[in-house]
């Protein structure tokens, strides 16, 4: 057992995914928390969380698994990946709730885009993760939901369990894909952060805000209107993200919003139903995200 971790540790690192140990026949890291830091060896200026103490370091990888049966994981960020975790519903949800991997099936659907071909993993649960190469220049974060139900992604401050773990639920085991696809552009402009709200100044009043908030929405409605085949409803999700948060604040009303990007979709091509379900989930999301405003500097 210990020797196949071992070699599963290397083989990720040979990918150029930085690694880290996990509790034997668990997800949790094995390393040293903050509280507990002997403050010497790598953490002799200070503590190093696990992200930034994995490595690709063949020889500091076998001084690991040559101790114990560590399970394997990639510090999705400094690996430079993107993974797509399609979770499982819980036995407690609806039997016929869709899975991870059939909501990002139908996204990709609506997108016009096949279900990316890339390496592949199954998790433990009967889940997916789909392995992505992050775009140059760009810093992704972890996201929660931001797609669709039981669709997460792993970035910067994120981890997967490597194939060749095991846990009690069962193993992680490569199926498909020996190479890590590029990010999908249309996939990518889902998971940039929202665009930021210009900043009002400190004296700014309430019309001021207001007036913000109708060019935010004139030009978003105009992004996903003249949105390209493939791109719209990427196109749409992000509007929906960056306008949520004026819903949230009270200077546009919801259903101005909803009717303004109903009818920008169906220009640019999508149907009825396609806007109402991306408008729906993204407007939420973005109003739960967004209930108090930045204040002014």
């Amino acid at each position: 057992m210990s020797e196949d971790l071992m070699r599963a540790a290397l083989e990720a690192a040979a990918r150029g995914w930085h690694v880290f140990p996990l509790r034997p026949g668990t997800k949790r890291p094995a390393l040293h928390g903050e509280a507990a830091c002997p403050r010497t060896g790598v953490c002799a200026s200070g503590h190093r969380k696990w992200e930034q103490r994995a490595t690709i370091d063949p020889d500091r990888i076998r001084a690991t698994w040559s101790r114990a049966p560590f399970n394997v994981g990639i510090a999705t960020g400094p690996s430079g990946l993107v993974v797509v975790d399609l979770d499982m519903p819980k036995n407690n949800s609806s039997s016929d709730a869709p899975s991870g991997a059939a909501t990002f099936a139908a996204l990709c659907e609506r997108a016009g885009q096949q279900v990316p071909d890339t390496y592949r993993t199954r998790t433990a649960s009967g889940g997916e993760h789909l392995y992505f190469t992050a775009p140059d220049g760009i810093r992704l974060a972890n996201t929660a939901g931001t797609i669709g139900e039981l669709v997460d992604t792993r970035a910067w401050g994120g981890y997967v369990v490597a194939a060749g773990s095991r846990t009690p639920a069962g193993a992680y085991e490569a199926l498909c894909g020996s190479v890590a696809a590029p990010l999908p552009s249309w996939l990518q402009s889902i998971l940039e952060p929202a665009p930021r709200v210009p900043q009002a100044p400190s004296m700014a009043v309430s019309g001021q805000s207001h007036r913000y908030a109708d060019v935010a929405l004139t030009a978003e409605a105009r992004n996903v209107a003249t949105a390209q085949l493939g791109a719209r409803e990427a196109a749409l999700f992000r509007a929906a993200r960056a306008l949520g948060r004026f819903v949230a604040w009270g200077d546009l009303p919801r259903h101005v919003v909803e009717q303004a990007l109903q009818e920008a979709g169906e220009a640019a091509g999508l149907t009825v139903a396609e806007c109402r379900s991306t408008l729906r989930s993204a407007l939420n999301w973005s109003i739960t995200h967004n209930q108090g405003r930045r204040q002014a500097a």
